[in-house]
């Protein structure tokens, strides 16, 4: 990274850079949006995403790691790399369980808001529908890996900011994972907290949480709002469905287990004929703590 300082060139309009910034940054400071997922200011730049990734001098690099230098002449804003920011997009929500229109967090999601920029229109590609682990075993937070996209924030802030190292990634390619450092691998046998910067690491614009994390309980939601604790304990008892009561592909509900879910969720399981199999968690004055959002 320059010592100095100076000025570099992104789709035609100079931008000053302070020492030490990458063009991620200098870009970020002159309000020009690279498109991006697992960076965020005050993190060890990682990478892993690549939707920020930038063309400068015939070849392409990540602009959150590559160092601003002067005189650099970048092009980022282009039909080539959108289209390919586009694909990875679409790739993102095909492998995991990322249904919009049953999703509260809808409108504001940083995975959402990226794909509307880049003007996705459809996942393209067959739907992988997963079957990923929900960790339920905190007092406070729940862990549900569907919407989790492996951006690794909450995994550098519990290690650089909280000094924790409560997550880490297992595995490689579609066998990588989220998960939780104890010998249980279970939350709870972990020192975490709801106020810790993992739990905010990926803050959005309505203080929601993207991807991995978001609070049931916010301050100054009204009590009509879904992002109040909800969730169902299927209890069995339907012959068809002896151990998991499969609603589709996104809701497999295991017998006994607490099972957030969203409100339309909520609303139709209890009120159809289904009901009697069912126990209904839902309570205003108590923060059932955060799941995937």
């Amino acid at each position: 990274m320059s010592a100095q300082g100076g000025t570099i060139t992104i789709d035609g309009r100079e931008i000053p850079f302070a020492p030490g910034q990458t063009i991620m940054d200098a870009a970020l400071a002159a309000g020009i949006y690279i498109p991006h997922l697992c960076h965020k200011p005050g993190l060890t730049p990682h990478g892993s995403c690549r939707l920020c990734t930038v063309e400068m001098g015939g070849r392409n690099a990540a602009a959150c790691t590559l160092p601003a230098a002067d005189g650099q002449q970048i092009d980022s804003d282009t039909e080539a790399l959108n289209e390919v920011r586009k694909t990875i997009t679409q790739m993102l929500f095909i492998e995991g369980n990322h249904l919009c229109p049953s999703c509260e967090k809808s409108g504001a999601c940083t995975l959402q808001a990226v794909a509307y920029h880049l003007g996705m229109l459809d996942g393209h590609f067959p739907q992988f529908f997963p079957r990923r682990e929900v960790d339920a075993s905190h007092s406070d937070i729940v862990l549900d890996r569907d919407r989790c996209i492996l951006c690794e924030l909450c995994v550098r802030a519990s290690r650089e900011i909280d000094g924790k190292d409560v997550f880490a990634i297992s595995g490689r390619g579609i066998e990588a994972s989220l998960i939780v450092n104890a010998a249980s691998g279970k939350l709870a046998d972990t020192d975490i907290a709801v106020t810790d910067e993992a739990m905010r690491a990926k803050l959005g614009p309505a203080r929601f949480f993207s991807a991995t994390y978001r609070l049931f309980k916010l301050e100054g939601l009204g009590p009509a709002c879904e992002d109040y604790g909800q969730a169902v304990i299927y209890r069995g008892g339907i012959p068809e469905c002896p151990d998991i009561f499969a609603l589709d592909n996104h809701h497999a509900i295991e017998t006994g287990r607490v099972f957030p879910v969203c409100g339309n969720t909520y609303r139709m399981l209890q009120e159809s004929r289904l009901a009697p199999y069912f126990e209904f968690i839902r309570d205003f004055n108590t923060a059932y703590g955060t799941f995937a959002g």
